[in-house]
């Protein structure tokens, strides 16, 4: 048998894993977590095979979950199953040790087959999530942004405007202009809502 827990903030969720799970001669939800924290701690007290751990959660970060998970636990394996699939999101689960990341719209064949190639030591990627790490990794890494930059675009990203964000951090309205467009060459984009979109993809902006 294989021991699951099941990790999701909503209930109906959980529930409904639990019930397309309890189908499955060799899977056993062994637990259900609402939260990171409630995960890491569930885990410890059950040592299940694989966890399906949601990403975001209002009670604990999956992301750091499965970070504690991965280094705590390293006979449990931890596949994301999350509606979120912007590269920002795939890079944090992949480099805190998930071994699968599945998005909410696969089919139970794909969870379950997902779920048992976990348990033996496999990975296991959606194929749109695998094809855009591969492309991420073979087209050019892009320019990082300073940390000023990314101060600048972080109050353009709650509104504020050029004069306001040059008050703010004790700058020239002329400066701000100066690091929004050095921004905008390094995201490759032409205008400041898009700079925040890009940004947030990518992480630099929460």
């Amino acid at each position: 048998m294989i021991g699951v827990l099941v990790v999701d903030d909503h209930v109906i969720v959980r529930q409904g894993l639990r019930g397309m799970l309890a189908a499955e001669p060799d899977l056993d939800v062994v637990g259900e977590a609402g939260s990171g924290p409630e995960a890491v701690a569930m885990v410890g007290a059950h040592s299940p095979d694989v966890v399906l751990m949601d990403l975001r959660m209002p009670g604990g970060d999956g992301v750091a979950a499965t970070t504690a998970i991965s280094k705590q636990h390293p006979g449990t394996h931890v596949v994301v199953l999350t509606t979120y699939d912007t590269d920002a999101d795939i890079l944090r689960a992949v480099e805190a040790g998930a071994a699968g990341y599945l998005l909410k719209d696969c089919s139970q064949a794909e969870l379950t087959s997902a779920i048992r190639a976990a348990a033996r030591g496999e990975t296991v990627l959606t194929p749109s999530v695998a094809a855009r790490l591969v492309s991420r990794m073979r087209g050019p890494q892009p320019e990082s942004l300073s940390p000023r930059e990314v101060q600048v675009l972080g109050l353009v990203a709650v509104g504020r405007t050029n004069a306001e964000i040059g008050r703010e951090l004790h700058i020239t309205e002329a400066t701000v202009k100066t690091h929004l467009l050095r921004t905008f060459s390094k995201l490759d984009v032409s205008d400041r809502t898009a700079a925040v979109t890009i940004a947030r993809d990518r992480g630099l902006l929460s």
